[in-house]
C-alpha cells in the first residue's frame, strides 16, 4: 500500500513556479526555472542552529521538503536529516560516489544521480530504494522532475527522460558534448546548455528540437528562465543573455579586468542577476543593459550558486566562508567561517539556511 501511494505521488504533474514557497526548496535552484529565489522569511542576525557532520565531502546541494533535508554526499549516501533538529533520519547508499548532483524530492521520491552514471530514485519515508536507472558514464547535473518524468543530463553526452515512477526511458537526445549542467523547465519546454557551446530548446514530450541558440562556449554553469530570456555564465569568462523569442543573444558580459569562468549559476530577482565568478568576486548584473550593478570580492573562487531571499544575498565561497550580502549594494552583512570550502550551494526553507561544506558538515542557519 505504502509502494502504491508513493508512485500515485510520483505520477502527479510537477508545477513550474518563479520562486521556491518559504517552506520547501525541492531541488537544485528551488524552482523549474532554476531562478535561485525564495520566498521564505529568515532573521537578520543568523546563527549555527545545528550542524551534522556526513564524514566526507559535499559538493551536493541540499534539496529541502516536508521538513526534510536531504544532501549527497561524496561517499555515495544520500541523507535525510531533520530540518529543525539535524537529527539523522536515514542515509540510502548508492554505491558509488555523488558529485555535484543534487537531490529533487517529489511524490513521496527524492532522485539523485552518482558518478558511476546511475540515477536513484528513493522512498522519502524510509530511504528504501525504488529504482535505478543506468546512464553510460558519470552524472554530476541534478535531476528536475516534471510531467512524470525524471529529466538528467550525462556526461556521456545525452539528456535523459526517465519515467518517474518505473524508472523506465521515456526518451533520450544525444548533444555534441558533455552535459554538466541542470535543465531549467518552462512551459512545454525544456532548456539545456552543455559542452558543445550550444543552448537546446527541447519539447517535454518526446524531446525533440524546438531551436537552438548557439552560445560559442562550454558551459558548467545551469541556465536562468525569466519568460522569453535565459541567462547564462561560460568557461570563456562571459555570463550571456539569450532572447528566447528571437532566438539570439543579447547581450554578453565581462569583468573589465579579471578573465575567470563562471561555474556558478545565477540567482535572478527583479532586474538584478546575481552569480559568483572564479574570479573570486559575487557579480551582480543589471539584466536590462547587460552591466554589474555591483561586485563583492571573497578570498577565493565562488563557485557556489547564490540565492535570494527578501533583500539579501546568500552564497559560500571556497575562501571557507558563507556570505550573506544585501541586494541592493553588495555590501557584506554576515559571513561565516566554517575552516573549509564551500562549493555546494545553498538552500533556504521555513527561514533556515542549509549548506555542506567540503569537509562533510552540513551547516543549519537561522
Amino acid at each position: 500500500m505504502i509502494r502504491l501511494l508513493v508512485l500515485v505521488g510520483i505520477l502527479a504533474q510537477g508545477v513550474p513556479v518563479r520562486q521556491a514557497p518559504s517552506d520547501a526548496w525541492s531541488q537544485f535552484r528551488g524552482s523549474h526555472d532554476l531562478r535561485g529565489v525564495s520566498a521564505s522569511t529568515v532573521k537578520d542576525d543568523l546563527e549555527v542552529l545545528w550542524t551534522y557532520d556526513t564524514g566526507d565531502a559535499i559538493d551536493s546541494s541540499a534539496a529541502i521538503s516536508d521538513g526534510v533535508v536531504y544532501v549527497g554526499v561524496g561517499n555515495g549516501e544520500l541523507t535525510a536529516l531533520d530540518l529543525d533538529s539535524g537529527e539523522l533520519l536515514w542515509t540510502y547508499a548508492t554505491g558509488s560516489f555523488i558529485g555535484e548532483s543534487s537531490p529533487a524530492v517529489h511524490g513521496g521520491a527524492v532522485y539523485i544521480g552518482d558518478l558511476d552514471g546511475i540515477v536513484h530514485a528513493v522512498r522519502t519515508d524510509d530511504g528504501a530504494g525504488i529504482w535505478k536507472f543506468e546512464t553510460e558514464t558519470e552524472i554530476k547535473a541534478s535531476p528536475v522532475v516534471v510531467d512524470g518524468m525524471v529529466l538528467m543530463p550525462s556526461y556521456d553526452t545525452y539528456l535523459y527522460a526517465i519515467d518517474a515512477a518505473t524508472g523506465a526511458l521515456r526518451w533520450k537526445v544525444q548533444t555534441q558534448g558533455q552535459v554538466h549542467a541542470t535543465v531549467a523547465v518552462r512551459d512545454s519546454l525544456a532548456f539545456v546548455a552543455g559542452c558543445d557551446g550550444i543552448f537546446r530548446a527541447l519539447r517535454l514530450e518526446d524531446g525533440s528540437e524546438a531551436y537552438q541558440i548557439p552560445i560559442g562556449s562550454y558551459t558548467g554553469a545551469s541556465p536562468v528562465l525569466d519568460g522569453d530570456r535565459a541567462y547564462v555564465g561560460t568557461y570563456d569568462a562571459e555570463v550571456v543573455a539569450l532572447d528566447l523569442s528571437r532566438h539570439e543573444i543579447l547581450w554578453r558580459y565581462a569583468h573589465p579586468e579579471r578573465s575567470f569562468p563562471f561555474y556558478s549559476s545565477g540567482a535572478l530577482t527583479g532586474d538584478l542577476l546575481i552569480l559568483g565568478g572564479r574570479d573570486k568576486f559575487v557579480h551582480a548584473i543589471d539584466v536590462a543593459t547587460g552591466e554589474a550593478r555591483w561586485t563583492y570580492e571573497t578570498r577565493a573562487r565562488v563557485d557556489s550558486s547564490p540565492l535570494v531571499a527578501g533583500n539579501r544575498v546568500y552564497v559560500g565561497s571556497s575562501d571557507d566562508r558563507f556570505y550573506v550580502l544585501d541586494l541592493e549594494t553588495g555590501g557584506k552583512l554576515w559571513e561565516f567561517n566554517a575552516g573549509a570550502a564551500f562549493t555546494a550551494s545553498p538552500s533556504i526553507a521555513s527561514g533556515r539556511v542549509v549548506i555542506g561544506a567540503t569537509d562533510g558538515v552540513v551547516y543549519c542557519f537561522g
